[in-house]
């Protein structure tokens, strides 16, 4: 009598780990395949190569408006359109003086002080998501992976900077330069930034840049984590509209 036939044995084979990236790649990746990077940090958190970049070209940034433009017109500029532009008109003029060399050594340091600042700030972001992630959504997420996530996610940020260089030297008009929003991304470039400082606030929130960046960081904490893709962008993007509605209700006060 025949045996019986033996089942076919699995020939199926684990699907192989993706390759290690390379800090360059992670970089590169983020631009045009993010979720490779992003799912690259479960192996490596590492965020110095991003911090670099965002170092080096905002510090290129602000060396040509330091140049091209000038501290003393960013100060000038930025009092012209607050709202103590009518007390500040009043002053004697060596009161003016003093006030704008004040302000522009201030928006100097703050300026070149850069890299550090970046640390903090990005700091302060990591915590606020990183903590909704963890406590409100379940996401088991480090810290430190949350940080470096924070970083590859802004790099879309040296695309303004780089747009900002090239029309501050195509002569960009130093009287209409606006250090807060040099860059035509957003509807309120193209607003009096004097006028309604609520609408112009809510305008600015429709930044390209922004928004590219808000996607990142939705895919960023969706590839570490068991959270939907679209679930991270809303709660990232609910963060960055309570915050802007914030600031434009100061700044219209």
């Amino acid at each position: 009598m025949a045996a019986a036939p033996l089942p076919p044995q699995s020939t199926s084979v684990p699907a192989p780990e993706p390759a290690p990236l390379s800090q360059g790649a992670r970089i590169v990746n983020t631009f045009i395949a993010p979720s490779k990077t992003f799912t690259d940090l479960r192996r490596n958190a590492s965020w110095w190569a991003p911090w670099l970049l965002i170092s080096i070209v905002s510090l290129a940034f602000i060396y040509t408006m330091d140049h091209q433009i000038g501290f003393d017109q960013i100060s000038k500029n930025e009092i012209a359109h607050s709202s103590r532009a009518d007390q500040f008109d009043k002053l004697p003029a060596d009161q003016q003086a003093k006030q704008i060399s004040f302000s522009s050594s201030l928006i100097r340091y703050l300026s070149y002080g850069i890299p550090v600042m970046v640390l903090l700030y990005f700091a302060i972001t990591t915590v606020i998501l990183w903590a909704t992630f963890k406590f409100g959504a379940g996401a088991n997420v480090s810290f430190k992976t949350a940080y470096a996530i924070v970083f590859y996610a802004a790099l879309p940020g040296t695309i303004g900077s780089i747009l900002g260089i090239i029309s501050m030297f195509a002569g960009v008009n130093p009287e209409g330069f606006n250090i807060n929003n040099p860059v035509a991304t957003n509807p309120a470039y193209f607003m009096d930034p004097g006028g309604n400082k609520f609408v112009y606030g809510m305008a600015s929130t429709l930044d390209v840049i922004i928004i590219w960046t808000i996607v990142l960081l939705g895919i960023g904490f969706s590839c570490n984590s068991k959270v939907k893709r679209s679930t991270a962008i809303i709660v990232v993007a609910c963060w960055y509209v309570f915050w802007k509605l914030g600031a434009a209700a100061l700044a219209a006060r």
